[in-house]
């Protein structure tokens, strides 16, 4: 019944928007293509910001520097007993989902989904958002150029939902 339902639902939200603009006299399919027209020019003035995200993340990928950045930090990580395993997850978490998602398969394949990294893997994933990414978008689309406060405040807010993963998880377990 819910894969019925679930495959119903578009096709149903799409006839209702069309009885809907044939009762308010609307052109539905005018409507349509300029909302579509607007997606395309929001597309073309992003573009230029992931793409500069998207190599700014490769190229901390492929240069090492997570490596040496968690190699500075381990004193640090294991005074707050952080697991050592999560940081290449919490270092990237901020600044690319697909790097994050990539991340999180491997310590998911690693440890397992049920194992104290596992759970915290997901809890991370769940709780903090690609904080530079969004901002980049969001800021970029309606042209806010002052981010400093934005930026400040987002990542403070990653760094809670981290930190909060692992003290929960070190709790339950």
């Amino acid at each position: 019944m819910i894969n019925y339902i679930s495959s119903a639902t578009i096709p149903i939200l799409i006839l209702i928007i069309i009885i809907y603009g044939i009762i308010e006299k609307n052109k539905t399919y005018d409507t349509f293509l300029e909302g579509a027209k607007e997606g395309i020019d929001i597309v073309l003035k992003l573009l230029p910001t992931l793409i500069g995200i998207f190599v700014a993340v490769g190229a901390l990928r492929s240069s090492g520097i997570i490596d040496l950045i968690i190699k500075l930090l381990e004193p640090v990580i294991n005074i707050v007993k952080i697991p050592v395993q999560i940081m290449p997850l919490a270092l990237l978490r901020p600044i690319s989902g697909s790097a994050s998602m990539g991340i999180a398969v491997d310590i998911m394949k690693h440890y397992g989904v049920d194992s104290f990294i596992g759970l915290i893997t997901s809890t991370i994933m769940g709780s903090t958002e690609t904080t530079l990414y969004t901002i980049a978008i969001y800021t970029s689309c309606v042209g806010i150029k002052k981010t400093r406060f934005i930026l400040l405040a987002a990542l403070l807010a990653d760094i809670a939902g981290m930190v909060s993963s692992v003290i929960i998880w070190q709790i339950l377990s």
